[in-house]
């Protein structure tokens, strides 16, 4: 219900902008950067044909890869191995605090000559977490009790959540401060858009590919069906 409203909520009034809302003729600079949609993508086009772009969004379309599994899945396995999907929700809330300051933190290293250099030294650490969520999911099963989680599970995952959003952050405000720098001011808002779109997608469709393939790469074992396979969720089922 709360995602239909907003949802319904958010439909109306975008349809609302895009029928009352007209541009002010009157500010609109002499030189405009495109005269419309087909000129947009042959813009686009002619943007991402560059050499130095086709090779940067070679890279960030796949420098998420080793993230993708740790970041979809590991609240998706501590649901599965008991941890109650409130419990994990208010765990978000210190968070907050820390996702609002830690961009304002981190601009002061991004704001040089070479953005990326936080990006690469952010990117060891990421992984490292990755190895991290892994032994999260492994030793739920072991602190388990009757009662539930002790406290000091719970804070070690708060701990690793937090480290993991310096890492995330890191990452994503030196890649945004690296496209605000390169990108041509002449066309700066389509060739930004671009890059952070690529960027985007970079780090969506390792997460879906990652999620795809949890079943597939879950082994399972049945109890008390001697020389049956669970491999699949029919098999299982069964």
């Amino acid at each position: 219900d709360f995602l239909f409203f907003w949802g319904a909520v958010f439909l109306v009034t975008t349809t609302l902008v895009a029928l009352f809302k007209k541009e002010n003729k009157e500010l609109i600079p002499a030189k405009e950067e495109t005269n419309g949609i087909t000129d947009t993508y042959k813009l686009l086009f002619s943007i991402i044909k560059m050499p130095a772009v086709l090779t940067f969004c070679l890279l960030i379309l796949t420098s998420k890869v080793g993230f993708s599994a740790a970041d979809a899945v590991t609240g998706l396995k501590l649901v599965e191995e008991g941890v109650p999907k409130e419990h994990l929700a208010l765990l978000a809330v210190p968070m907050v605090p820390l996702q609002i300051i830690l961009p304002l933190v981190i601009s002061k290293y991004t704001a040089g000559p070479q953005p990326l250099n936080t990006f690469y030294k952010a990117m060891p650490f990421r992984l490292l977490l990755g190895l991290e969520f892994a032994f999260l999911v492994w030793w739920a099963p072991k602190v388990k009790h009757e009662g539930g989680f002790p406290v000091y599970y719970y804070a070690v995952v708060v701990l690793s959540y937090a480290l993991h959003q310096i890492t995330l952050y890191s990452m994503y405000v030196a890649i945004m401060a690296f496209n605000a720098k390169v990108s041509d001011p002449l066309i700066g808002g389509t060739y930004m858009t671009l890059l952070n779109t690529v960027s985007n997608l970079g780090g969506n469709w390792p997460s879906t590919v990652a999620l795809w393939l949890v079943d597939p790469l879950t082994v399972k074992e049945c109890a008390g069906a001697l020389g049956h396979a669970c491999a699949t969720a029919e098999a299982a089922e069964v």
